[in-house]
């Protein structure tokens, strides 16, 4: 199977950085049956950072707006998937690159079965660039 890349919505706030705080922002949205493409979390200061990645960005905010949570978003980020590769990393950066754009941020993933997937960041002024370059 071929890459299949994606610009998607993606959404953060910030939460106290101490245990359990990631579980429950996860619990909202499983109780209210968001399910989501991709999930991300790191420190950010005193605090945490969760990115969240939702199937339907609408039901997102509807579960975020009831939690009370103080949403930044939507910004825009790709999600790459594709059969795993050697280099299939060094690809996709040095694509970017040859175009001089720089990558603010990367999580890749080997998914199992022979996938990856990626969520790559560029500056909101790259992000049309980057998506013709990417074939989106």
């Amino acid at each position: 199977m071929a890459e299949r890349v994606r610009v998607v919505d993606y959404f953060y706030t910030t939460v106290s950085n101490k245990p359990g705080e990631g579980a429950r922002a996860l619990r909202v949205l499983s109780d209210a049956g968001v399910n989501l493409l991709a999930f991300s979390g790191f420190p950010a200061g005193r605090q945490a950072q969760l990115d969240f990645i939702p199937e339907d960005p609408q039901a997102f905010r509807a579960a975020a707006r009831r939690a009370k949570w103080k949403l930044t978003g939507p910004k825009r980020v790709f999600l790459i998937e594709g059969d795993d590769k050697v280099g299939a990393g060094a690809d996709l950066m040095s694509t970017l690159a040859g175009a001089n754009i720089n990558v603010t941020a990367i999580d890749a993933v080997c998914s199992g079965g022979g996938r990856y997937g990626v969520l790559l960041w560029v500056a909101p002024s790259d992000v049309r660039r980057a998506a013709k370059l990417l074939g989106v």
